[in-house]
């Protein structure tokens, strides 16, 4: 593994800490609750960061903060949504108040942004869930309102194990995060316990503040760890939360206003201004 570097100085790899910052929960559509989440990262994990990211919704959120502060976890916990714009998901972190779905990614960038947020591509160019391409990243990144920038991309997750097998898309998404300087993450998009962790952020120090300070100086790096086949999680499970994945964003946001927004991102002219 190579080294990091921060204000100037090497950091080895023993200094540098290691983050999930994608992790969902029963209380949308994970399978775990809270306190399982809790336990396994303590019991299974050697994280020392992990955020918590259910879809449009910081309920999930707050359940696990609130069950982190009456125990004794060696690790620690960042507040966080993954929040459905019309081109696709963007992960908001260290935030703490409600966020528009279902508006255009500049508009969420923007708004994790006055939050004092970190925001997060996820899942980029992904052919298996709502997410921006690269013509959606590029005006995204070129927006004339800074603030509607994005700070990361997602390049390692659940799904970038297969993107090696796909060289072109994996080459695009390496080289949009060049040409915008954009901070390399990692989170294992985890709906099942034995997922969390298979993807992940290096950083340079332990904490969550390290983690934030460590994006936004682009000192990370992504890395894409072991994800648990089929019969290790059990077919009958991932029915269901497929299920749950395919249904959680009109039981939360209203089945209208989904639907309007798949109109609205195969037909931009129809998207608010």
């Amino acid at each position: 593994m190579g080294l990091a570097a921060r204000g100037g100085t090497a950091v080895s790899p023993e200094q540098m800490g290691k983050a999930d910052l994608h992790v969902h929960t029963c209380l949308s559509d994970g399978m775990a609750s809270p306190r399982e989440v809790l336990d396994y990262v303590q019991e299974h994990t050697d994280l020392d960061v992990i955020a918590i990211t259910d879809h449009d919704s910081f309920e999930g959120a707050w359940a696990v903060r609130e069950a982190w502060a009456r125990g004794r976890y060696r690790f620690q916990v960042v507040t966080g949504m993954e929040v459905t714009a019309i081109e696709g998901h963007i992960l908001a972190l260290f935030v703490e108040e409600p966020l528009p779905s279902l508006r255009p990614a500049a508009e969420v960038v923007e708004a994790i942004h006055r939050q004092g947020g970190i925001a997060i591509i996820a899942h980029p160019l992904s052919v298996v869930t709502r997410s921006l391409n690269r013509r959606d990243i590029e005006r995204l990144m070129t927006w004339p309102e800074p603030l509607a920038h994005a700070d990361a991309l997602e390049l390692a997750n659940g799904f970038s194990r297969s993107l090696p097998l796909m060289a072109g898309r994996h080459r695009t998404v390496h080289e949009l995060a060049r040409r915008f300087c954009l901070a390399r993450v990692g989170g294992s998009d985890a709906h099942f316990l034995k997922a969390i962790g298979s993807g992940y952020t290096l950083f340079p120090g332990r904490t969550a503040d390290d983690l934030r300070r460590a994006i936004l100086e682009r000192t990370t790096e992504a890395v894409c760890g072991r994800h648990p086949r089929l019969w290790e999680l059990g077919l009958w499970p991932v029915l269901v939360q497929q299920w749950r994945g395919l249904t959680v964003t009109p039981r939360t946001l209203g089945l209208g206003p989904t639907a309007m927004s798949f109109v609205q991102r195969i037909f931009p002219f129809l998207r608010p201004s």
